[in-house]
């Protein structure tokens, strides 16, 4: 059988939710309202037309609704977030704005990966923070000024108490494999982090 993961995505400015089913008709991206810099990261990054998960996700979210997805892996599910949250950042606030937050520090390395070609065009930074690695170096990239942190809850959590991270400009908040977190035993920390976050 097939792995599918679940991604949950909270917008703390809206109490709008949708589910979502991947399956639609196709589309093109340039049809999803999307900018210049957009359409040019994902022709660089190889997408050709949007997925199904991305087709049905990115028009929900570029509206600031709130939404729950489930896609197989390898259908384009962090550019189906990731497009989004890059066309809200105001790429001259050097504040984080985006929060993404997962199970593991791999997929915390590799969403930040992701991010960071999604919003090369728009000089938008990314940058992952999780157990293991040393704290200091975190400190220091997140004091150069990012706009996104992909972060492991108990790393999140860490920071925020040192006060090295602040989430009170977050505009997006995404739960990325929101139910492996969750069997995790992380749902004490979630609502820690999503406490920090604006109200409005």
């Amino acid at each position: 059988m097939e792995k599918k993961e679940k991604v949950q995505v909270a917008n703390p400015k809206s109490s709008l939710g949708q589910a979502l089913n991947p399956q639609t008709e196709q589309i093109k991206f340039t049809d999803l309202g999307l900018s210049k810099e957009a359409l040019q990261a994902v022709t660089s990054m190889g997408f050709e037309e949007p997925t199904p998960i991305q087709a049905k996700t990115i028009p929900i979210l570029l509206q600031g609704k709130d939404a729950i997805g489930q896609a197989q892996t390898g259908t384009g599910k962090t550019a189906a977030y990731g497009i989004p949250i890059v066309e809200k950042i105001d790429p001259r606030n050097f504040m984080v704005q985006a929060i993404i937050l997962t199970p593991t520090r791999e997929l915390a390395i590799q969403v930040a990966e992701e991010m960071n070609k999604i919003g090369r065009f728009r000089k938008i930074q990314a940058v992952p923070i999780y157990g293991g690695q040393s704290i200091e170096r975190q400190i220091r990239s997140l004091r150069k000024g990012v706009q996104i942190v992909v972060g492991t809850p108990g790393r999140v959590i860490d920071h925020i108490e040192r006060k090295t991270l602040r989430l009170n400009y977050i505009k997006i908040v995404v739960l990325d494999e929101a139910d492996e977190m969750l069997d995790m035993g992380f749902v004490d920390d979630i609502t820690t982090i999503l406490k920090e976050t604006p109200k409005e």
